[in-house]
């Protein structure tokens, strides 16, 4: 099965996450197409048999350009077996409200593009404080400080649970073959 594996980044994180899903895909034995959604490129086949998306949540949206990517391939992606790996540092909030708000973050995008996954996984990303500019890592630190998150800012923190997203991508493939 050929699974067109798209991700749209912003820091970084995003990206590593849609290499562990194609490489869990490649592991089991199918063929992931790893696509950056916002290169604005074309992926090398018409239309793969299933797909995974990947997008970061940032200010509560995610990037325009996968909002585009999802609205122009919504017919497609409710043909086939599609599935959805949100990533946002909400998740794994301490606090109940913040971690069901997260959940909902896809509602938006779906509702705007018709798009329907078939599964949904929400992955925690990444502090890149050594990638921020001053003014970001400041602002950073301090809305760590609120979630108990670490703030060291002389390194970066990730967060992404490896082994619940291999679980998810197993369960996808599963299903997709079902």
């Amino acid at each position: 099965m050929i699974i067109l594996v798209g991700y749209a980044t912003v820091e970084g994180q995003t990206r590593k996450i849609a290499e562990a899903v194609a490489s869990a895909v490649e592991a089991a034995g199918d063929r992931a197409l790893l696509f950056d959604i916002s290169s604005g490129g074309e992926y090398a086949v018409a239309h793969p048999e299933a797909a995974i998306l990947c997008a970061p949540v940032h200010a509560a949206r995610y990037p325009a350009a996968f909002a585009r990517f999802v609205r122009q391939e919504a017919a497609w992606l409710n043909a086939v077996p599609s599935a959805f790996v949100s990533v946002s540092l909400l998740i794994r909030s301490e606090f109940e409200e913040e971690r069901e708000e997260a959940t909902h973050f896809p509602d938006h995008v779906f509702e705007e593009s018709g798009w329907k996954p078939g599964m949904i996984h929400h992955a925690a990303g990444a502090l890149r404080y050594t990638e921020y500019d001053f003014f970001k890592r400041w602002i950073i630190r301090r809305m760590a400080e609120h979630e108990n998150a670490p703030t060291d800012v002389s390194r970066d923190h990730e967060f992404t649970d490896w082994k619940a997203l291999s679980a998810f991508v197993a369960g996808f493939l599963a299903s997709a073959k079902a």
